[in-house]
């Protein structure tokens, strides 16, 4: 490691790991159940058993993006993380609040976890991905926000690259995006409309900028493709990923009381929103082949523009 300070990133990556065992194991545990309807009935039943599944995922996820950006903001920015006292505590803060929060759904009936927790102040449980008691969703807001504020001022005192500006954009997307959880109107469709904006939006909406990213950083790493191709390359992801994955929400509209014209929006955007996973791909196979990474270096420090652009459509060396 460069700096002292990117060694906050390893207990972000080992609970990454344990979660994701954690996750695995429920899945298991649902399997079964699938299959022996009565298994570990009535100790953890499938909704609750679906509901930790699903909950360990965002989890273990959520601590691998801070993890990544723990270790990989210093490199770029140059400088050490603002504040690497801050990155321990906020890691044990999230640890054990997600901790309890799963304890909570094996231990108390879901009904009456939402009693407890304060669910008739604001009602916010009950909603697939979403299901987190309020104390929860609160703490998942002041974590992301002392953690945004850690990465932002360790940007800002340092360099800034296009990775790093766009890490920056996934992770704040990220935070405001969650807000839309608070939301739980009485009216279904509305309900349905607004609750894809934190689900759909996550997975194809910021978490791509997120891993786009991280992808960019790792292929300068470890191939040594020239940075300034790599960046270019970066510009076009983030592009398409916007646009397919915003106006591509539509796609969840069909049949929920929306208007029709969500069908054509929704159909023909989701058609395009594998593209930038195509374009990753693209980026990786040009930079893994020796003579195509030569090639698009001389090229790339005569037209960055044009080779990133043709870094989007090129065939993987694979595809013939």
């Amino acid at each position: 490691m460069q700096y002292k300070s990117q060694a906050v990133a390893k207990p972000y990556f080992i609970a990454a790991i344990g979660l994701f065992v954690g996750q695995i194991l429920f899945g298991l545990i649902l399997g079964l159940q699938y299959v022996l309807g009565d298994f570990l009935f009535p100790a953890i039943p499938f909704n609750v058993a679906r509901m930790v599944h699903t909950n360990l995922l965002i989890v273990w996820l959520l601590f691998g993006f801070m993890g990544g950006a723990y270790y990989m903001i210093p490199e770029e920015s140059e400088t050490e993380l603002f504040s690497p006292k801050l990155a321990l505590a906020l890691f044990w803060i999230f640890l054990v609040a997600g901790a309890l929060t799963i304890v909570g759904y094996l231990a108390v009936p879901y009904a009456t976890l939402a009693e407890l927790t304060g669910n008739n102040l604001l009602e916010t449980m009950g909603r697939e991905f979403l299901e987190q008691p309020l104390p929860t969703k609160l703490g998942i807001v002041v974590v992301a926000l002392a953690f945004l504020f850690n990465i932002t001022m360790t940007v800002l005192k340092g360099k800034k690259t296009s990775i790093s500006i766009v890490l920056l954009l996934g992770l704040w997307g990220l935070a405001v995006f969650f807000l839309f959880s608070f939301y739980n109107p009485a009216n279904v469709v509305l309900d349905k409309f607004f609750w894809w904006w934190t689900v759909h939006l996550w997975v194809e909406g910021v978490w791509e900028l997120i891993l786009g990213a991280f992808l960019a950083f790792v292929l300068i790493k470890t191939t040594g493709v020239d940075r300034e191709v790599i960046e270019k390359w970066l510009y076009v992801i983030v592009t398409l990923t916007l646009i397919t994955g915003i106006i591509g929400t539509g796609h969840h509209y069909f049949w929920i009381g929306t208007p029709e014209y969500w069908q054509w929006w929704g159909s023909i955007f989701s058609a395009l929103e594998p593209i930038p996973f195509f374009a990753m791909t693209v980026a990786y196979g040009a930079s893994c082949t020796p003579w195509l990474r030569s090639t698009t270096t001389r090229t790339a420090r005569r037209s960055p523009r044009r080779t990133a652009t043709w870094l989007s459509m090129a065939p993987t060396p694979w595809s013939t």
